[in-house]
C-alpha cells in the first residue's frame, strides 16, 4: 500500500512541476492576497472628516473644537454657516461628522447651566457611524470634565485633592494597543490557505478525465484511499511552504506577533490543510469538468469562509441554525487556532476542540471522496 500511495504521489508531482505557471502562482498568490488584503482591511477608524457649525464663535466654544481638531480621531474639514450648509455636507460626503454648537453655549456655561452640543454623524456606514460617535461622546465628556474643574477652581476651590469615588482602571490583554490588523491577518491567513487549498485539489481527479488518463488508474490495482492519499499528500506538502511564507510576512510585514509556539502552528496547519484540501478533492469526484470544478470551489470556500468563519462577524451574533453551520467550515476552527496561538500563546491543551473538529472533517472528506471515486468508466 505504502509503495502504491508513493507511486500515485511522484504521479502528481510530475503533473505540478510540468505546469510550472501554476506552480509560480500557487506560491506567489497566497503572500501576494495577503499583503493586498492586509493593508486594505484596516477597523481602526481615524481621521473622520469633521465639519464646524460654531453659531456661538465665543472662545468656550472654540475651546471645544480646538479639543476636537487636536485629537487624532476627527480632522476639520469645513466651517458651516448655516443650516442648509450642514445637511449639504453629509449629503455629498464632505463630512462624516457635524459638530454644532448653539449661540447660548458660553452663556449657559457662563451661568453655571447645562448645555447641549449636537453632533450629526452619517449613519450610512453604521460601523463608522458608531465609533464617530463613541469618539464624539468622549470628547465631549472630558471637555465637559475639564469646565467643571475650571470651575470649582474659578470658585476657590481645591480642586487638587479631589478624586472620584471609583477608580476604573481598564487593561487589554493579548492586543493591548488594540490593534486591528492583529486580529485580521491570522484570520485571513486562514480564510486565503482554505481557499487557495481547496482550488488546488479541486481538479486534480477531473483533470485525469480529461485528459484521458483515468482508464489507466482504473485498471491499476491502487484503491480508491491509496489514490486520494496519493493525490492528497503533494498539494499538502506545497500548503506547507506556503502556510510558512504568509507566517513569514505577517510576522515581517505586519509585525504580528507570535506569542506561541511556530511549531504547533505548522503541525495544526497540517490537519486543518488534510480537511480543505478534502473539500477540494471531494468537489473533483463530483465535477464533470475543470472550470466547473473550480467554480464550485471558488463558491464552496470563499464566501462561507468570509462571512460565516468568524474572520469578520463574530459568530456568537449569528442565528443558533447559521453557527451550526459554520462548525462543517474548516477555517472557522483555524482561525480560533491561529488567533490563539499568534495573539496569546495558546498551548495544544487549549485548542483540542478546534483540532478535534478539523480532524472530524478532514477524515469525513476524504472518505467521502473514496466512496465518491468508482473505478469504471
Amino acid at each position: 500500500m505504502p509503495q502504491r500511495i508513493w507511486m500515485i504521489m511522484w504521479k502528481e508531482f510530475i503533473q505540478i512541476m510540468r505546469d510550472a505557471r501554476m506552480l509560480v502562482v500557487v506560491i506567489a498568490l497566497p503572500v501576494l492576497m495577503l499583503v493586498l488584503y492586509g493593508y486594505a482591511i484596516n477597523f481602526d477608524v481615524k481621521h473622520l472628516p469633521l465639519a464646524i457649525y460654531d453659531q456661538d464663535r465665543s472662545q468656550a466654544s472654540r475651546a471645544l473644537i480646538s479639543a476636537f481638531a487636536q485629537s487624532e480621531y476627527f480632522t476639520m474639514v469645513a466651517w458651516l454657516h448655516n443650516n442648509p450648509q450642514v445637511t449639504q455636507a453629509l449629503d455629498r460626503g464632505q463630512a462624516k461628522v457635524v459638530l454644532v454648537i448653539p449661540t447660548t453655549y458660553s452663556a449657559d456655561l457662563a451661568a453655571g447651566q447645562t448645555t447641549a452640543v449636537q453632533v450629526l454623524v452619517d449613519g450610512s456606514d453604521a460601523t463608522t457611524a458608531s465609533t464617530a460617535i463613541g469618539y464624539a461622546q468622549a470628547m465631549v465628556q472630558q471637555h465637559s470634565a475639564q469646565i467643571a474643574v475650571q470651575a470649582l477652581q474659578g470658585a476657590g476651590v481645591n480642586t487638587s485633592g479631589v478624586s472620584l469615588p471609583v477608580d476604573n482602571r481598564v487593561r487589554y490583554w493579548y492586543n493591548p494597543e488594540l490593534k486591528s490588523t492583529n486580529f485580521i491577518i491570522p484570520g485571513l491567513i486562514a480564510v486565503i490557505l482554505m481557499m487557495l487549498a481547496t482550488l488546488l485539489t479541486s481538479m486534480t481527479v477531473v483533470r485525469e478525465r480529461e485528459r484521458g488518463t483515468i482508464e489507466s488508474l482504473i485498471v491499476s490495482p491502487v484503491m480508491p484511499v491509496e489514490l486520494m492519499l496519493g493525490k492528497l499528500i503533494p498539494y499538502v506538502l506545497i500548503a506547507f511552504f506556503d502556510v510558512m511564507l504568509v507566517m513569514v510576512a505577517s510576522v515581517l510585514l505586519f509585525h504580528i506577533p507570535l506569542v506561541g509556539s511556530p511549531v504547533l502552528v505548522l503541525a495544526l496547519s497540517g490537519i486543518f490543510l488534510t480537511a480543505a484540501l478534502g473539500i477540494g478533492l471531494l468537489i473533483s469526484t463530483v465535477a464533470t469538468s475543470q472550470q466547473f470544478a473550480m467554480t464550485v470551489a471558488v463558491m464552496a470556500t470563499q464566501l462561507p469562509s468570509v462571512l460565516m468563519s468568524g474572520f469578520l462577524f463574530p459568530i456568537n451574533s449569528m442565528p443558533p441554525k447559521v453557527q451550526l453551520l459554520t462548525l462543517l467550515i474548516p477555517a472557522t476552527h483555524f482561525i480560533k487556532i491561529l488567533r490563539a496561538v499568534f495573539l496569546k500563546g495558546s498551548g495544544f491543551a487549549d485548542l483540542w476542540q478546534p483540532t478535534l473538529f478539523l480532524l472530524l472533517i478532514g477524515g469525513v472528506m476524504l472518505g467521502l471522496s473514496a466512496l465518491r471515486f468508482k473505478k469504471k468508466v
